[in-house]
């Protein structure tokens, strides 16, 4: 076992521990990942060094050194490549009434190790003596992949709350079951999430979401009650069906877009956290937008529209960036435009608008709606999937007619000016985004074509361009 924790790095820094008559430790999430075989390039270690003293051994050996963590106890160093995360041992105690601790440093790893997440990440290494020491049965844990706290759940949720999203995320990251103690508090203590800013919620969510398993993920927060804090807005798609007004079951039918949607995924990339969220939250807006129809079913009409509303306003309370936002909430807006393509029936013109539309986000445009595909009837679902290379094929062939890639007016913004003689403000904004509908309608137009077609809008709009030729430019 010890020899699979064997990293030449670590031991350099042991010696330098042990010159100084200190202690060190590998432990948590580095022990946990190095028996799993997925260690990255960062280690985790724990000493009974005081933050002062390690800055002081890693300084001049280490290639880089910070300390942005030192109040708590830690200092970050890099040397060859790795990154290390060196700690002293912590013996906290919580308010429990925010998730900020008062610091208090131990002189014992297995004081240290009780007050971690999982036990799991409560194992160590003596680098010194290379002992394993696991006072928690953490391998056996690992071994069979549960999820089990060191103290009590209710002690070690009430410390720290996020601990019960992470989890989450370990059962979509790892594939882990939880133990049913555990389950029991996380669905008892669920409102403790409230003490936790969003930041770091969103940073829990979006690793669950990017995991190998975010549908496991997904259940399990709704099933104990923790979306309500993070997403209510995917339990709230559990919609009540009746045997008059039947239709999909909302909830069920977005976690099966989530898989399909992910299978779509490049096998050789990332996650696509914008493609995922766009996923699971596309049909969010259904539940708003419910109507039964007489004589039976039910209609959801312009969901789309106000899903994107849904989604902004839940992605900002949850701090993400701006772009995330705005590419997840348009794709859940345009996510429904396809099927005004019926069998073909969409001019060139249309094709060029969903195209523009989509923008960059075209090809994770293509994947969603593919993915929303969830129908049983084998016929059904082929006829969608033959309907839809039909477009891509159209796309295909008019970007490599016309650059689609870069539709704009025939007619730049200079030549607008110069040819309306007009100053910058706002009506050269108008005429620039007529020429450039005109386009998308009718494809490239030859330049005298698009300037008559500019003095024609300019004149149903009380603009008198200048007699005569245009000025020169």
């Amino acid at each position: 076992m010890v020899d699979r924790l064997h990293f030449p790095v670590a031991d350099e820094l042991a010696e330098r521990f042990a010159a100084a008559g200190h202690s060190l430790y590998l432990v948590g999430g580095t022990v946990r990942d190095a028996i799993l075989g997925r260690l990255g390039n960062d280690l985790d270690f724990a000493t009974d060094a005081r933050p002062e003293e390690i800055r002081r051994l890693v300084s001049g050996w280490a290639d880089a050194v910070w300390d942005t963590g030192i109040a708590f106890g830690t200092i970050g160093s890099r040397r060859r490549g790795t990154e290390l995360e060196i700690t002293t041992f912590r013996a906290d105690t919580y308010d429990r009434k925010s998730r900020k601790p008062e610091v208090h440093f131990g002189d014992s790893i297995t004081d240290d190790l009780v007050r971690r997440d999982f036990t799991v990440n409560a194992m160590a290494v003596d680098l010194s003596t290379k002992t394993f020491i696991d006072p928690h049965d953490g391998l056996s844990a690992l071994a069979r992949r549960r999820l089990d706290t060191p103290a009590t759940p209710q002690e070690s949720f009430a410390d720290d709350p996020l601990r019960m999203m992470r989890a989450i995320r370990f059962v979509s990251q790892l594939g882990f079951t939880v133990e049913p103690r555990v389950l029991a508090a996380m669905h008892d203590m669920r409102h403790e999430l409230t003490r936790v800013t969003a930041e770091r919620i969103q940073a829990e969510l979006s690793k669950l979401l990017c995991g190998r398993l975010p549908r496991q993920g997904i259940e399990l927060m709704v099933d104990t009650g923790l979306a309500e804090h993070v997403l209510p807005e995917v339990p709230a798609m559990r919609l009540e069906i009746d045997e008059h007004h039947q239709h999909k079951d909302v909830y069920q039918h977005s976690l099966v877009v989530l898989d399909q949607a992910i299978a779509l995924e490049d096998p050789d990339g990332s996650p696509d956290l914008v493609l995922r969220l766009a996923a699971l939250l596309h049909d969010v807006g259904k539940p708003a937008t419910r109507r039964f129809v007489q004589g039976g079913g039910v209609s959801f009409h312009h969901h789309e529209v106000v899903g994107a509303k849904m989604v902004r306003k839940r992605l900002r309370a949850l701090r993400y960036p701006k772009e995330i936002i705005e590419d997840v909430a348009q794709l859940v807006y345009l996510h429904l435009r396809f099927h005004g393509y019926g069998r073909g029936e969409w001019t060139d013109s249309a094709v060029r608008r969903y195209v523009t539309d989509a923008g960059p986000l075209l090809s994770r445009l293509h994947k969603l709606v593919r993915a929303d595909c969830t129908t049983r009837n084998r016929r059904k679902a082929a006829a969608l999937q033959r309907t839809y290379d039909d477009l891509e094929a159209r796309i295909a062939r008019i970007a490599a007619e016309e650059d689609l890639a870069r539709v704009r007016p025939d007619l730049d913004g200079n030549e607008i000016m110069r040819l309306l003689d007009l100053p910058p403000g706002p009506l050269v904004g108008q005429a620039w985004r007529f020429l450039k509908d005109l386009r998308l309608d009718r494809g490239p137009l030859e330049h005298d074509e698009a300037v008559a077609e500019l003095r024609r809008w300019a004149a149903e709009n009380g603009i008198t361009p200048p007699s005569g030729p245009p000025p020169a430019g």
